[in-house]
């Protein structure tokens, strides 16, 4: 359970969301500041760096009447409560369990006694391993140069201070990491327990909250042992347990958030009071591109509950003494827009810049091994084969549309609002209002859905802004569904020319993938921090296809960056769920080419990739797939691994009328180790939703620069009575875990795809299947 005071989400309670609590009789402690330097988590044999800070640090201050603080993770009560830091946000991925269950692990500690608190915002937090897959650097091997890299890289992650969720990184950056502090916790309870006996430490052990001497059966508990232990300096070296001493990683403890989510106790960021608070309705230009150019705030002053009207970034926001009434006025109000160098384009004609970026646009070649072009190039047309697929632009479409909570007072911020990146939040609103960040105060609820969209610092600029106009006064800021659907930093519109040769028994030899979209990176990069130099090649347009797992002798993965039009962002999965898409289909269409059974088609060409092969039979096995499928179905496959894990599904669907229903999805998985596995099984049931629903529905138009959908009635959603069957299997061959909050999005949509061809022989090469013609 979250370890505050009261789940009010009143302002007046102070900083709920971090448990930032009044300091009452803290003495200086020494502080483990930093656990780490990177290469998965910590240099093995090197010390762990350590320093003393005092009650000033942000954890220590959250510290109350008879809490102890070892560290910037954890903090242990007299009554042996144990209270572990989440450096990352729960948006229902469930880091508020697996990241504590690391520590608790090594600790020794009892679950039923062990809480969650948000970690605040500093840079001892920083996601290393979120920073070094963005800049593509992930230096291999072992030795004191590798080591020196990656102690250097950490180095400039901790100073950048990207506390960023996402990337399906939350536990692999913190397997290692956490279970240190842990363990460095572990043996500082030890260390006082032998003194207070007077004993070698050898002969005491940690168990369930307790430090036993074991000649003597004496015992005493974490809370009796906190305030010495408290005072030990950390151990340079920590013994990590063995997979099979474990107790908790990989056990289905229960989840520490799940009574706030069941009994209405959880604080989401538009539950938000406060006194005096007042309420902002936000709307911004219309087209891409344009602004405000002005507006008559005559017409509106004197309306019931008017307070007033401030200009935002590229809009307005009206506020007034309650939501409805702000949203009424908004309405209201008269607004001329300056579309002066707006985009004038619709989704036909991006699709057209597609198309001639990929017959002769200058590419950036991502993979080239072998000789695909003169394979492809000398081989004639008999056994060449060649496809073509488009995919729309996505919406993020999360439930709770963006919001923020901000009180500006005595040159000071305070922002309430869910996020992926608090520091990131911190900076933005501070430059909006030109003020110091040190003086921006960030607090993170939890987040009803992320998806990569609370990455994006906007709704905290805007909340920033209108709260230093109406200083004093708590502003709740919101967005209205249209508006979040409508300006939204969408997933990028991908086209893709797959081209492949042939040889006699049916399998490819040459391999040629050419895309065309949008640069996420660079457009991100653009907007959080403007003038800065951009990225010439982004990866994460190929990720999911320049590594391919197929035994390919020649191949080529290439992508022509387009110019950038719509704004475009992190989306669940990022390039893979365009990739997969394009990898997945075209890999079933040769194998109907080559008359192949489609599982065992992918089965030989991956023979040297054996854990991908592994979940392929898996899922193959429990889907039943050499069986004949009921009448009226037809099944589809796809297998796809990403974030360092491997995922397989199969789909099982009909089609009445030309519209699809899944009956059952079976996936497979195998992400190293395990840390929480009811975890592991929601997040690919809730992947699979995710990446169902944008199959089967998801698209946004364009049509001159204007988004055309703008609530779920356009933009439809899986529904309760269509959902299907999704039966999670998981695989672990164990070592380091893989990211899952994103692995099985990827697969979906192609195997749905292959499973329509499967039932009506139509291939469908254009999302979403609801335009489809099938």
């Amino acid at each position: 359970m979250r370890d505050r005071e009261a789940s009010t989400g009143k302002l007046a309670t102070g900083n709920f969301a971090t448990g930032k609590f009044a300091a009452e009789g803290i003495t200086r402690r020494r502080v483990l500041v930093s656990a780490a330097v990177a290469g998965g988590g910590l240099l093995v044999g090197l010390p762990m760096i350590a320093h003393a800070a005092g009650a000033d640090h942000p954890f220590a201050a959250s510290a109350r009447q008879g809490e102890h603080v070892f560290n910037p993770w954890i903090k242990i009560s007299a009554a042996g409560d144990v209270t572990i830091a989440v450096p990352r946000v729960e948006m229902g991925q469930g880091v508020y369990t697996s990241l504590p269950l690391l520590a608790a692990e090594e600790l020794d500690a009892d679950w039923a006694r062990v809480h969650f608190v948000q970690a605040p915002v500093d840079n001892v937090y920083a996601n290393v391993t979120l920073f070094m897959e963005a800049i593509r650097f992930r230096p291999e091997g072992e030795g004191i140069l590798a080591d020196a890299v990656r102690w250097a890289t950490q180095k400039v992650a901790r100073a950048l201070g990207i506390q960023g969720t996402g990337g399906s990184t939350s536990i692999r950056e913190a397997y290692d990491p956490m279970r240190r502090v842990g363990a460095a916790t572990r043996e500082m309870l030890i260390a006082a327990a032998a003194r207070r006996w007077e004993v070698p430490r050898a002969e005491c052990r940690a168990e369930k909250g307790t430090v036993t001497h074991g000649a003597t059966g004496r015992r005493l508990g974490f809370g009796e042992l906190a305030a010495d232990a408290a005072l030990t300096d950390p151990p340079e070296h920590v013994r990590l347990k063995e997979p099979a001493e474990w107790q908790l990683i990989g056990s289905d403890v229960p989840r520490l958030d799940l009574r706030e989510k069941t009994d209405g106790q959880a604080i989401f960021a538009p539950d938000i009071q406060g006194d005096g608070m007042v309420y902002g309705a936000v709307r911004t230009a219309p087209r891409f591109g344009a602004k405000l150019k002005s507006f008559d705030k005559s017409a509106i002053a004197g309306k019931p509950g008017f307070i007033d009207v401030v200009e935002i970034p590229r809009g307005i926001a009206v506020v007034a003494d309650n939501t409805w009434r702000a949203s009424q006025l908004l309405a209201a109000l008269p607004v001329i827009w300056d579309d002066t160098g707006a985009l004038e384009m619709s989704s036909d004609e991006i699709f057209e810049s597609h198309d001639r970026a990929i017959a002769s646009g200058d590419a950036h070649v991502f993979t080239d091994r072998g000789d695909a072009p003169d394979q492809l190039a000398g081989a004639g047309t008999a056994n060449v084969f060649s496809a073509t697929y488009r995919l729309p632009y996505l919406a993020h479409a999360c439930m709770e549309p963006m919001n923020a909570t901000a009180l500006y007072a005595d040159g000071a911020l305070t922002l309430w609002t869910g996020n992926q990146n608090p520091n990131l939040m911190r900076n933005a609103a501070a430059d909006e209002i030109d003020i110091d960040a040190d003086r921006v105060t960030v607090e993170t609820p939890f987040l009803g859905g992320g998806f990569g969209r609370r990455s994006e610092p906007d709704a905290a600029r805007q909340a920033a802004r209108v709260a230093k106009a109406l200083a004093g006064r708590p502003v709740k800021l919101f967005w209205d569904r249209e508006e979040d659907m409508r300006h939204d930093t969408y997933r990028p519109a991908g086209t893709c020319r797959m081209t492949a040769r042939l040889d006699g028994d049916g399998r490819p030899v040459a391999w040629h993938h050419r895309s065309a979209g949008q640069s996420v990176l660079a457009d991100y990069m653009s907007r959080i921090r403007p003038g800065a130099p951009l990225p010439t090649a982004d990866a994460t347009q190929v990720e999911g296809a320049e590594d391919i797992a197929y035994a390919i002798p020649h191949v080529r993965v290439e992508h022509v960056t387009t110019e950038p039009l719509v704004p475009v962002g992190w989306w669940r999965s990022v390039g893979n769920s365009l990739n997969a898409f394009f990898v997945e289909s075209f890999i079933d269409e040769l194998a109907h080419n080559a008359g192949a059974d489609p599982y065992e088609y992918r089965r030989a060409l991956l023979a040297e990739r054996p854990r991908d092969r592994a979940v392929l039979d898996l899922v193959a096995k429990k889907s039943g797939w050499g069986d004949k499928p009921p009448p009226g179905r037809g099944r589809g496959l796809a297998v796809h691994k990403s974030y360092e894990s491997y995922v397989a599904q199969v789909v099982e669907i009909s089609v009445t009328d030309g519209e699809i229903r899944l009956h059952k999805v079976t996936c497979a998985v195998d992400c190293g180790t395990v840390v929480h596995p009811d975890t592991v099984v929601a997040q690919m049931e809730s992947a699979v939703t995710f990446g169902a629903t944008a199959a089967l529905f998801g698209r946004i138009t364009i049509d001159q620069g204007r988004v055309v959908e703008g609530n779920f009635p356009d933009y439809d959603m899986i529904r309760m009575e269509t959902m299907p069957e999704i039966d999670v299997h998981l695989a672990p061959t164990g070592g380091d875990p893989g990211g899952i909050g994103e692995a099985g999005t990827p697969a979906i949509a192609p195997a749905i795809a292959n499973a329509v061809f499967a039932l009506t022989g139509k291939r469908v090469r254009e999302l979403p299947f609801a335009t489809a013609d099938i």
